[in-house]
């Protein structure tokens, strides 16, 4: 298995020329030996061995005779590829001995070359001569040509004139041409002059052609035959540019015309100079309305020819319809920023907004059935950009406010008269005092806000924001007149004679507008009085209760200058009189709807028994006894129970009066034993949190029987057991303000007794 000493040198110059051969090897030997030990790992397995020698023998023998026949066969190959590179150097050798003598032929014909390039030079003279004698006839007839030109353009034989006009540049142009080739730069001005004539020519034709355009909208309907024909003529023109320009190498005077992008700027400045250049007096006042009915009217007609009759007059590619719509909306849009820039009043603000943002865009314009689907705005920018609808709204509803302030003070100037009338005021279907003043008033805002519903909802916002706005400055100055109506009746009480009818008829009022604010909201479902305007209607009803309880009061005051009084204690009819005084404005008071009525008679309640408490704790009448003590808690008595009764046939419940606190304070009055008085006065106090030292003290004096050491240990409780107004308490005693009391007058310094 093994190989022999000899053999591994025979094998070592090979094995250096074939490196690879030897790698194959050695894996070769390394497979085997793997192959072996796996199969002959056991003695039994050695007997097999002949058998697997033979099957390798023949096996070696296989892959030897294929590795022959392969080898022969690369070598036939190699042997005709050799023959064939034999062959063809010899071609090679054969065709380079040919184009040596080639070359020396060409070399001996060298002079005869120079013979022919003379001959060329001629040549082309003669060809350029022979072009030139062909082309005379036609130079020495230019001017010729040019007469005919004039005539066909006067007898408006456009397409005739065209073709010769075109012949004639043509022929300039040529010769401009070869001029510009040869770089005879100088020779250009002779024939541009002598060509000069084509120049007027074009102006002509061109003059022509923009007329017609000009009456396009016209002519389509009449003879559209010459606006076909001034469309050919654009497009031949075009035609030329295109193709010169394409060319690049030399471009003639007067090119490119650009005369389709001039049929555009026509055909705009023909639209725009025919509407939108109106007399300044037609775009202001009552005139706005007709100008833009006639604008929409116009401009629906115009579009309905350019879809129905123009667009068959001109290529595909002009897209003439489109340019048109487009032409119209950017005119239009500049148009209307000119007649924003005037002073409009708020009808012409409303009919520009209602005109620019509703009938612009509705059937009745450019969504006419007879323009659409062709006709599509949609695309276009806003007739007016936001920015302008905000400014233009926000200047309609700066002179809507203006107009709404006017109406306003004529209505409150009405009302302030009505006042004074020796009538009272009207009435409803229930009796109650009424003006006309809210209906005015919210018909007035209702209207404005529902007006501008019309336009946008951002407009309709704007204008019920200043409708609270000004109905809130409304209720201000309300309340001023109101303010100076009372300073008159304080001079004068006749004057107003129904004055405080009037004042019920001011809360009606009041209570109207506070129920009609939230109707004015655009939103249904959003029916919340703003907190400022709310305010100001809670301000107008302080005011209007607060002159009414005043009246009230000067009534009640010549009766409460009588409390109290030893003629009181013994018994008098002051009372009855005061619930007479309440009795005759009650009823008064029930001209006036629930909320406020209830409203008057608490006010009213709290009044009475603020001013009995005060005539109580301000003039001090001290018991002498306690037969003046029990008399005087008898009269308190009678007098709370009287007051009560009255109030609570009138419809105001107990829990609602303050004439509670007289009660308290008889109780204090008619306690028997002084001692208990600290219990008592810290119920008092924890009752009503807004009683003072002075008033306990006061109330003190009045029993006449309270010792000094009484005295202190109750005003040392109240100060160990200070009191806070809960929300909502109703002060009673704090308006009362009870006498000093005098101090001793001492001679020398010490002590006071």
């Amino acid at each position: 298995m093994g190989m022999s000493a000899g053999d591994e040198r025979a094998a070592s110059p090979r094995d250096e020329e074939w490196p690879e051969a030897e790698k194959a090897e050695k894996l070769a030997r390394g497979a085997a030996l793997k192959w072996a030990s796996g199969v002959f790992y056991r003695p039994e397995k050695l007997e097999g061995l002949g058998h697997y020698r033979r099957r390798e023998t023949q096996r070696n023998n296989s892959i030897q005779s294929r590795l022959k026949s392969t080898v022969q066969s690369y070598l036939e190959g190699v042997s005709a590829g050799l023959e064939q590179l034999r062959s063809a150097a010899q071609e090679v050798q054969g065709v380079c001995q040919d184009l040596g003598a080639a070359r020396w032929a060409l070399l001996d014909s060298a002079d005869h070359f120079q013979g022919l390039q003379q001959m060329r030079k001629l040549m082309e003279e003669h060809v350029q001569l022979a072009s030139v004698v062909q082309v005379l006839p036609q130079i020495f007839s230019v001017h010729e040509v040019f007469s005919h030109i004039l005539q066909l353009l006067h007898g408006q034989h456009l397409l005739e004139a065209h073709v010769e006009l075109m012949m004639v540049e043509q022929l300039r142009d040529d010769i401009l041409s070869q001029l510009h080739l040869r770089g005879l730069s100088g020779a250009q001005a002779t024939v541009l002059s002598y060509f000069s004539g084509l120049q007027d020519l074009n102006e002509s034709l061109a003059k022509q052609l923009w007329d017609i355009v000009g009456s396009s909208l016209r002519l389509v309907r009449e003879d559209p035959v010459l606006f076909v024909t001034a469309v050919r003529i654009i497009e031949r023109e075009e035609k030329i540019d295109d193709t010169l320009l394409l060319e690049a190498t030399f471009l003639p005077p007067g090119r490119p015309k650009g005369w389709r992008q001039k049929f555009y700027q026509v055909l705009q400045d023909t639209i725009t100079g025919g509407h939108f250049r109106a007399p300044r007096l037609d775009a202001e006042g009552p005139g706005l309305a007709k100008h833009l009915a006639a604008l929409q009217k116009d401009i629906v007609c115009e579009l309905c020819v350019v879809k129905d009759l123009m667009v068959q007059c001109v290529p595909a590619h002009y897209n003439i319809l489109s340019v048109c719509t487009a032409t119209y909306h950017q005119a239009l849009s500049s148009h209307l920023q000119e007649i924003l820039r005037e002073d409009l009043d708020k009808q012409g603000l409303f009919l520009l907004l209602e005109w620019a943002l509703r009938v612009y865009h509705s059937p009745e314009m450019m969504g006419h059935p007879d323009l659409l689907p062709e006709v599509d705005v949609s695309a276009l920018d806003p007739l007016m950009s936001s920015e302008l609808v905000d400014q233009t709204e926000r200047r309609y509803v700066m002179k809507v406010k203006a107009s709404v302030f006017e109406w306003m003070q004529r209505t409150l100037d009405v009302e302030f008269k009505e006042w004074f009338r020796e009538e009272e005021p009207e009435t409803d279907h229930e009796g109650f005092f009424q003006s006309a003043l809210p209906a005015i008033v919210m018909q007035m805002l209702n209207e404005n806000i529902q007006v501008a519903s019309l336009i946008t909802d951002s407009l309709q916002q704007k204008i019920y924001n200043m409708a609270l706005e000004e109905l809130e400055a409304f209720l201000g100055r309300l309340r001023e007149a109101l303010v100076q109506c009372g300073k008159e009746h304080q001079q004068d009480r006749a004057v107003p004679k129904y004055y405080i009818s009037h004042l019920l008829a001011v809360l009606n009022n009041n209570l109207a507008l506070s129920n009609s604010v939230a109707s004015l909201h655009p939103a249904t479902a959003c029916r919340e009085v703003p907190g400022s305007l709310q305010a100001a209607l809670d301000r107008m009803q302080k005011k209007a209760t607060q002159l009414l309880l005043e009246e009230l009061l000067l009534d009640l005051q010549p009766l409460c200058l009588q409390l109290p009084s030893r003629k009181w204690l013994s018994g008098s009819q002051l009372v009855s009189s005061m619930c007479e005084v309440i009795d005759k404005y009650a009823k008064d008071f029930s001209r006036v709807r629930k909320p406020v009525f209830t409203l008057l008679l608490a006010e009213s309640e709290l009044l009475v028994a603020n001013q009995y408490l005060r005539a109580l704790l301000q003039r001090k009448m001290v018991c002498k006894s306690r037969e003046e003590r029990g008399q005087l808690c008898h009269r308190l008595l009678q007098d709370a129970t009287q007051l009560r009764e009255l109030f609570c046939g009138l419809g105001l419940d107990r829990g609602q009066q303050s004439l509670e606190a007289v009660f308290a304070l008889r109780e204090l009055i008619c306690l028997k034993d002084p001692a208990l008085l600290s219990l008592e006065v810290l119920g008092f106090v924890t009752k009503y949190p807004d009683v003072s030292d002075e008033h306990i003290s006061t109330l003190l004096d009045i029993r006449g029987d309270v010792s000094k050491e009484v005295r202190h240990v109750v005003l040392e409780m109240m100060a160990q057991h200070p009191q806070a107004l809960p929300e909502g308490y109703r002060p009673i005693f704090s308006t009362i303000l009870v006498p000093v009391p005098e101090l001793p007058f001492c001679l020398r310094k010490g002590k006071c007794a």
